[in-house]
């Protein structure tokens, strides 16, 4: 490791010099007085304090006359370059992220319910577990309805009996037409009402009408219930999607089909996702429009509400310059600068550069003016540089203008 060299200016030296005079001409004056011996009397006193403050300040003049004399002959010492890192820059493609909160959702969730109603005679699934499409999910109680179609069905036997005798009678012109029609037309109605009952008997099976697992089970084995009420919710784990809500400002930045980085901090894992649907209406509450991506459930990592974090590209140039933000600096008219690395007498040295600032992201700013392709500008150490002085630049490479 080499030694700094500690150097002085001009002034320093000169400084110097006539302090160690100075201290040469006192000592040798101490000496004379001492040895020519001071007057007695008060105006021999003055008079001959006169006269050497008169000598003295002619030594003085010799000194000054000699020290100019040293410091023009001597030869001025070159301050050491300071350490500084430096990177060249090159166009490249410069994009920007929007980050926004987003949320995984089942695309299939049905809810299994009776049509007809009545107790729960069986629960066959239970919370959690995983169904076939056409599974038996529940049966109900018909009860009523069977005793019902006893009912309807005796009815029926006797109407289809006095339809057949008004037949025959009519064949023999026994009876009117319209006797024979009522006993049919009563016959017909009660066989509709039997296949009525039938096809309601049919639907004390309830069975699943997708693949997926119990979601939520509302309704218990024993229960009763009514038409339409929810017994079990069925969540097809296999086909997801992920909802964002983006900002009204990004409408002209996505379009179906853009890819999207979507990740999810709980597993610590990035996917690539395409937007499939664009919401064709603004939220007027918050002024923002639903964006969905379809993605699988990744061998069941991903989870119905789980937390994500979706990376739209609100922006991008193909050949950019871009430099990282915190390089930049200010004068206090609120110009900003930077510094590049110049050759000037084969020495490198740091020049100051003024710069126009384009769009910007997280960590670096599109220069559109004062820097160029192949610029060598100084990223690290530039703290206490000032214009044209000395540096020893290390060069990094240049990463991606992301």
């Amino acid at each position: 490791m080499s030694h700094p060299i500690h150097t002085y200016s001009n002034k320093n030296l000169g400084m110097k010099i006539k302090q160690i005079i100075l201290l040469s001409v006192v000592v040798l004056l101490a000496i004379a007085c001492k040895q020519e011996g001071i007057p007695e009397k008060l105006e021999d006193k003055k008079k001959y304090l006169s006269e050497k403050k008169a000598e003295v300040r002619d030594i003085e003049k010799q000194i000054d006359a000699v020290t100019k004399e040293i410091l023009a002959l001597e030869i001025p010492k070159e301050k050491a370059a300071i350490p500084v890192k430096s990177q060249i820059v090159q166009a490249a493609e410069f994009t920007r992220y929007t980050e926004v909160e987003g949320q995984v959702m089942a695309e299939d969730m049905v809810s299994v319910s009776s049509d007809i109603g009545g107790r729960i005679m069986r629960l066959n699934a239970k919370e959690g577990q995983y169904v076939n499409k056409g599974d038996l999910i529940a049966v109900t109680d018909i009860e009523t309805i069977e005793t019902q179609v006893a009912e309807v069905q005796t009815s029926l036997s006797l109407a289809k009996t006095v339809y057949e005798r008004q037949a025959r009678l009519w064949s023999q012109d026994i009876g009117s037409e319209i006797q024979v029609l009522q006993a049919k037309n009563n016959m017909e109605r009660l066989q509709k009402s039997v296949e009525t009952l039938q096809s309601q008997i049919k639907k004390k099976n309830l069975y699943a009408p997708i693949s997926g697992v119990i979601d939520a089970e509302y309704l218990s084995q024993g229960e009763i219930a009514g038409p339409g009420m929810p017994i079990v919710s069925i969540l097809n784990t296999g086909k997801l999607k992920i909802v964002a809500d983006l900002q009204e400002s990004l409408l002209g930045s996505v379009q179906l089909g853009d890819k999207v980085e979507v990740y999810y901090p709980a597993l610590d894992m990035t996917t690539t996702n395409k937007i499939s649907m664009i919401g064709r209406s603004i939220d007027p509450s918050n002024r923002t429009f639903k964006i969905e991506l379809n993605t699988s459930s990744l061998k069941g990592k991903l989870k119905p509400n789980l937390l994500s974090i979706v990376k739209v590209n609100d922006y991008k140039e193909k050949n950019a310059i871009a430099i990282p933000l915190d390089i930049i600096k200010e004068e206090v008219s609120g110009q900003k600068y930077v510094y590049r690395v110049v050759t000037k007498d084969n020495k490198k040295i740091a020049q100051k550069t003024r710069i126009e600032l384009g769009e910007s992201s997280i960590d670096k700013v599109i220069i559109l003016s004062g820097i160029n392709a192949n610029d060598e500008i100084i990223i690290k150490g530039g703290a206490g540089l000032s214009e044209n002085t000395l540096v020893d630049p290390i060069q990094e490479t240049t990463d991606s203008n992301e």
